[in-house]
């Protein structure tokens, strides 16, 4: 069966899960444990997500992620390219380290935000790297420790999770039994996803499936009752309709870029080029986040009709909004 798209949404919660290939350590030594966790509070302290929960074993890690306005895709792609190309480099090595893709499912926060920070916890007890939650307290690759106050993570987020049980010591207490109750329940295969949606194919798919009246089994990247999917299909929906609105009222690139060259004062062989001039950067930052973010263009041929890398039309893609972006927005 061909692999899924993935599920994503600006502000949505995920479990994200990767492996190494043919079960190969993904973690050999604590440098490595620190330069993943270096890259993931990189990207913490950019923006581009919140993380609630993590841990690394030796041939896997489970993080449980909220994102911002950078797709889940393009930070995971950050995070785990340049921690491969360090890792081979570090133990002289190349090709793949990670099987296949990583895995991420979109879950609502009541009540899996909880239910998964315990969760991925728990996984060094269960799997034999702590001898009891004692040690867990202390351990320094699960987020785990953090929470508990016993081990300094500017860059998560566990303030989130605390509010849940209170404030103070108490907090900390009551979250310490909250996790102690769940070490009886072993592993737990409900948490690996299964909402009441299931789509061949990214959010297009599922509102096509939807709009056909067509029921059926569930979805292995939503975990969630029925109304969380509903508004996430909601969302999508509206997002799909601004895109195909932007798409059908300015037809192609060209049209796009004549309007921002002429707004913003500059040469359209400016704007297609890699000019470093303060305006061509800006109008070349709003081409790429409309081309890109409304208008559904691929950030490669976006690439190749501005003259510049993939990279560089992606990054600006992916900054934070401009203001000006508006008034575009109203003439396309």
């Amino acid at each position: 069966m061909a692999r899924q798209p993935r599920l994503d949404a600006p502000g949505a919660m995920h479990h994200v899960m990767g492996r190494g290939i043919e079960r190969t350590n993904i973690f050999r030594t604590n440098q490595d444990r620190d330069d993943f966790l270096k890259r993931l509070a990189n990207q913490c302290l950019e923006g581009n997500i919140v993380v609630y929960a993590w841990c690394l074993l030796s041939n896997h890690f489970h993080l449980l992620v909220r994102t911002g306005r950078r797709p889940l895709s393009r930070v995971m792609k950050k995070l785990l390219t340049g921690y491969v190309v360090n890792f081979n480099l570090r133990h002289k090595r190349t090709g793949h380290l990670f099987q296949n893709r990583y895995k991420s499912i979109i879950c609502e926060d009541d009540p899996y935000l909880l239910e998964l920070t315990r969760y991925i916890h728990l996984n060094p007890l269960r799997a034999g790297m702590v001898s009891d939650l004692g040690e867990l307290d202390y351990y320094r690759w699960a987020g785990h420790s953090a929470i508990m106050g016993r081990v300094k993570r500017e860059w998560q987020d566990i303030d989130t999770v605390l509010s849940y049980f209170g404030r103070g010591r108490k907090a900390i207490g009551k979250y310490e039994q909250f996790v102690r109750e769940g070490i009886s329940q072993g592993r737990r295969p409900e948490l690996v996803g299964g909402g009441l949606t299931r789509s061949l194919g990214g959010w297009s798919q599922v509102l096509s499936l939807r709009r056909k009246g067509i029921k059926v089994a569930s979805d292995e990247r939503i975990l969630g009752k029925e109304e969380f999917i509903k508004r996430l299909m909601s969302e999508a929906e509206e997002r799909e309709k601004e895109t195909l609105r932007l798409s059908r009222r300015v037809p192609d690139m060209a049209t796009l870029a004549e309007r921002i060259v002429k707004g913003e004062g500059i040469e359209e062989s400016e704007l297609r080029s890699g000019m470093r001039k303060e305006r061509v950067v800006k109008g070349r930052r709003m081409f790429c986040q409309l081309a890109v973010g409304k208008m559904g263009y691929p950030g490669a041929a976006v690439a190749r009709f501005l003259g510049v890398t993939t990279s560089s039309v992606n990054r600006l893609a992916a900054t934070e909004e401009m203001p000006d972006l508006r008034k575009y927005l109203k003439m396309l």
